[in-house]
């Protein structure tokens, strides 16, 4: 049980569990996984937590490095540098990107600390024991971070006489800057000279780690199964707080602990006027009847023909929509199923829309994400965080929704991805030596294209190409 409660070790045991239930409660609820931290992972996370609780906020060694931020010199920084995250976007990026953040402050010996502002409060617990990853509020240039984001300073330009007491890099898609940063030795052992490292990312960069010299027999040795780094950092990172903790347990009794399986539908439509109703939800029902995730109904009967199997079969969707829901809910509700399962449809919410800067919202967000985690099966739109957030929590490799092209279900309506690891979308492209572009899916050959975005690349366990 305790191994249970710990994840295979991967969560330290040295917290309140009233500050925070759904930490050691969160293994009631998803099935154990198939996936173990390795010794050498779980060893460096204990060693993380040790330099954070020394350097986290108002520790001795952060007020001294602030010190040198707030005179712009480097200098003695107490044997603690930082990492500062930055976020944008939806909830799916904002996750991935900091599990992303904080695999580089495990490699480069940085302690992370987020910038989670008004619109991601009270959503996760701290994550590293008797002390915080929250940015303080008094932090010296946090007010000058909107005015950081319209700036655009080359990283090659830092001196590398009289290098800055902090670094700025606004990442939100792929640029140089990040190749150059993440990739070529000579930025790595300058920033290495930076105490304070800020940046604002809404990716997945963590396969890029895999690329680099540096890093990649570090990241290896952490990570024997590539394709497993989401999986067990978003486990250790991402606890939902105390009140998103009451939404999913409250949904989750009402609607899904009853099922024998649990069907998690995530619905992402980018452009209305090109994906229509009608043609989503043919392609819902041409993928998931034809791959078996669901029965068909008997047209035939009003009342069901075949004996009960005593099966059942609950259908989670989250979308902003309840177009989806609705249609569903009474295709299964007006028919029986030819195999005389019951199905059952829930929705949690429908927002019609992506608020931004709305903490609700955001909250809604992270319960709805979670819940799809909890699924026996998943089906997720191409291209979306969301889904890449819910599957890699879950160590879930789903069926992915092909976006559709001029109103048409796609052929095949659906496939299966090979990785449960999310999607980077922009692929590192400069190669350090030469100075030009090149294709990173070509390098090692766990790091390939995504399926649902032939620019971005992912890693892979296996080394087979698709």
């Amino acid at each position: 049980m305790a191994n249970d409660k710990l994840l295979d070790g991967l969560l330290s045991p040295g917290f309140d569990e009233k500050s925070c239930l759904s930490r050691y409660r969160s293994f009631l609820y998803r099935k154990a996984s198939q996936h173990k931290p390795s010794p050498y992972l779980l060893s460096k996370l204990r060693e993380y937590e040790d330099l954070h609780k020394r350097c986290g906020p108002y520790t001795r060694s952060y007020n001294e490095t602030l010190k040198r931020l707030k005179s712009s010199h480097t200098g003695s920084t107490g044997g603690c540098n930082y990492i500062v995250w930055l976020g944008s976007n939806g909830m799916g990026n904002r996750i991935i990107s900091m599990a992303s953040t904080f695999l580089y402050a495990l490699l480069a010996n940085r302690v992370l600390l987020v910038d989670h502002g008004r619109d991601m409060t009270h959503l996760f617990c701290e994550p590293f024991p008797n002390t915080s990853w929250i940015l303080p509020m008094d932090f010296p240039i946090k007010k000058q971070f909107h005015t950081l984001k319209q700036r655009h300073d080359r990283f090659r330009d830092i001196s590398e006489s009289s290098p800055p007491s902090f670094v700025y890099v606004n990442i939100p898609h792929g640029t140089y800057d990040f190749d150059e940063l993440f990739l070529c030795e000579q930025s790595r052992a300058l920033l290495e000279r930076v105490p304070w490292f800020i940046l604002s990312s809404d990716q997945y960069f963590a396969p890029s780690f895999f690329l680099s010299p540096s890093f990649k027999q570090e990241v290896s040795k952490l990570f024997p199964e590539k394709e497993t780094i989401f999986h067990q950092l978003g486990r250790y990172l991402f606890h939902p707080s105390n009140q998103v903790w009451r939404v999913i347990t409250k949904f989750y009794q009402t609607n899904l602990a009853k099922a024998e399986q649990r069907i998690g539908l995530q619905i992402r439509v980018f452009n209305r006027k090109t994906s229509p109703v009608q043609v989503v939800m043919g392609q819902i029902l041409s993928c998931m009847l034809k791959k078996k995730l669901l029965p068909e109904v008997d047209t035939q009967n009003a009342v069901r023909s075949s004996p009960p199997n005593n099966s059942s079969k609950t259908i989670l969707i989250t979308s902003l929509y309840s177009d989806y829901y609705e249609n569903m809910s009474a295709m299964y509700q007006s028919k029986p199923t030819v195999t005389g399962e019951a199905i059952r449809v829930c929705q949690p919410s429908h927002e019609e829309y992506q608020h931004k800067a709305d903490n609700l919202h955001n909250m809604k967000a992270w319960a709805e994400i979670y819940l799809l985690s909890l699924s026996d099966v998943l089906v997720t739109s191409a291209g979306s965080t969301f889904g890449y957030a819910a599957q890699g929590l879950g160590g879930l490799k789903p069926w992915m929704l092909i976006r559709p092209k001029n109103k048409m279900v796609p052929d095949p309506p659906c496939r299966q991805d090979k990785s449960m690891d999310p999607c980077f979308h922009y692929a590192p492209s400069y190669e350090c030596k030469a100075k030009h572009k090149t294709d990173s899916s070509t390098v090692v050959p766990y790091v390939r294209h995504c399926a649902d975005r032939q620019a971005g690349v992912k890693l892979f366990n296996d080394h087979k190409r698709l």
